[in-house]
């Protein structure tokens, strides 16, 4: 008796250590495997105390971990302070911040990646949907009322049998959708209530026209089209809280109005944007960007834009390559955006390539100064070997590197047939060469055949000089085979959720 109630004392006081901050447990090393056992579903934010989108995160995940908790749900919300708890950030491979995982059933080796928003709706019904069935059986009026008030987007499936085919796709559609919530019915009240009066699905929403009814073939398919077609607004504002729909959606053509919201004719503007988006619903996603945010400086700066050339209209594409489109006119009226667009879908429109001009003293220093407007030139000298580094002002590593590329190009500054460079390429944009991280370092070596070699060797002047003297071997690899850079840019998003690297320690964009 004496063992049990020692044993039982000191569960009590395991658990005891699990502290709350507002609904959120506290996880440490040292608690971590009692929680996962105290409760089996359970997600974890690996945080760290300096990172911005972990701090505006705080109230949202805060007000999912309250909304869940009053339900008297089972499911958890936790936290880790991945600075203070390195091992377990690692043994977890945590590599940005916020990194976000769900551990369901107690299952500590194989978490699920959380991979929806950042405010509290968004975090509930990832979960529900992660732990109960994909869409909930509403048999009376007042439920599916409850479910169309409390969320800003939800689905609801119309079927008089339950087992038919076309509620079998229906709930094959909703387990894929993790950020919405779906619902199903058979209760002819809510039928009737909705004026539905054959099977179908309707998607309500709280913008724009309210409701959408499908009205093609139900099939898993053209449901999800459906759903990714209506339910983000006709216009979006691009924050961090919409960021994830609006990258995460079908929808890879973004249009994008820089204007600030402050502006006393931002609500004509609006209205030209909104009028022009009708017609490319589905095609082309509209979205604005308040052009006097901080942190939304660096997107502006991406499409080589200041603040004080906003309003301003821009095009790109998110396949493979990002690429980039810009209007003939800045005048922002619905015919113009109509037109614009137009050309896109119709494949008339010639990339948007950036450029500074062209330094007068650009060959003066013992590293050149290359831009758009020079680049191939000077690369593609075919008695020229040229080494180039590819850089961001803002870039931690960038900044690391830039005393030791400077001493490469004194090294090498009056090489007859050595040349080392670099470009901003946030300000200058090459169609032959792709850049999606920085610093990214590429060999282009002479001849008349324009091939290009990444370098993936040590950043450090031995290192570099190895390779110009092995003419792009040691430490070279076959293009397309890039090592692990600083700051990556693999999407706009990634601007978005950039916190700074000032030190140069490693710092990896936010992975949320």
């Amino acid at each position: 008796m004496f063992k049990f109630f020692l044993l039982c004392t000191l569960a009590v006081a395991s658990r005891a250590d699990i502290g709350e901050e507002d609904d959120v447990l506290v996880l440490k090393k040292s608690n971590f495997e009692e929680a996962l056992k105290a409760h089996p579903n359970i997600l974890v934010e690996f945080y760290a105390p300096w990172c911005g989108h972990c701090k505006a995160l705080v109230p949202e995940y805060a007000k999912a971990a309250s909304m869940l908790k009053a339900e008297g749900s089972e499911i958890r919300l936790a936290k880790v302070d991945a600075t203070e708890e390195a091992d377990l950030a690692q043994e977890y491979g945590v590599r940005g911040y916020p990194t976000i995982k769900f551990f369901k059933g107690g299952d500590k080796e194989s978490p699920k990646e959380y991979s929806a928003g950042r405010q509290a709706d968004d975090i509930v019904n990832w979960l529900k949907k992660r732990t109960g069935p994909a869409a909930t059986t509403l048999g009376e009026v007042a439920q599916a009322e409850s479910m169309i008030a409390e969320n800003e987007v939800a689905v609801i499936g119309f079927f008089k049998d339950a087992e038919s085919e076309g509620a079998k796709a229906f709930l094959k559609a909703a387990e894929a959708v993790d950020d919405v919530p779906f619902g199903i019915t058979s209760n002819d009240a809510v039928f009737s209530k909705f004026e539905v009066s054959k099977d179908g699905v309707v998607l309500f929403k709280k913008f724009d026209e309210g409701r959408n009814t499908f009205d093609g073939e139900l099939n898993k398919a053209d449901l999800l089209a459906f759903i990714k077609a209506n339910q983000l607004p006709l216009v979006i504002e691009f924050t961090e809280q919409t960021a994830p729909k609006i990258f995460g959606g079908e929808i890879k053509s973004h249009i994008l109005m820089f204007v600030p919201k402050a502006a006393t004719d931002f609500n004509d503007k609006m209205a030209e944007f909104k009028k022009a988006s009708e017609g490319f619903k589905g095609k082309i996603l509209f979205i604005f960007i308040d052009s006097e945010v901080d942190d939304n400086q660096r997107i502006l700066e991406f499409f080589g834009l200041k603040k004080e050339e906003c309003p301003a209209i821009r095009l790109i594409t998110l396949e493979d390559e990002m690429t980039k489109y810009r209007p003939e006119s800045e005048a922002i009226t619905a015919d113009n955006i109509i037109a614009f667009c137009t050309l896109f879908t119709e494949g008339k429109l010639r990339p948007h390539l950036m450029s500074q001009d062209i330094p007068e003293d650009w060959d003066k220093n013992p590293v050149r100064v290359l831009v758009g407007k020079n680049f191939e030139e000077v690369v593609f000298d075919p008695k020229k070997n040229v080494f180039v580094e590819f850089y961001a002002p803002w870039c931690g590593h960038c900044k690391q590197l830039d005393p030791i590329w400077t001493k490469l190009g004194e090294k090498y500054q009056d090489s007859a047939d050595i040349v080392v460079a670099k470009m901003d390429s946030t300000a200058n944009e090459i169609e032959t060469v792709k850049v999606h991280s920085f610093p990214t370092l590429k060999f282009f070596p002479a001849g008349d055949e324009h091939k290009v070699v990444d370098y993936n060797g040590e950043r450090t002047l031995e290192g570099f000089t190895k390779f110009l003297e092995s003419g792009g071997k040691d430490g070279g690899a076959p293009a397309g085979e890039e090592g692990e850079e600083d700051e990556g840019i693999d999407d706009m998003e990634d601007l978005d959720e950039q916190d700074s690297d000032s030190d140069g320690d490693g710092g990896d964009h936010d992975e949320l």
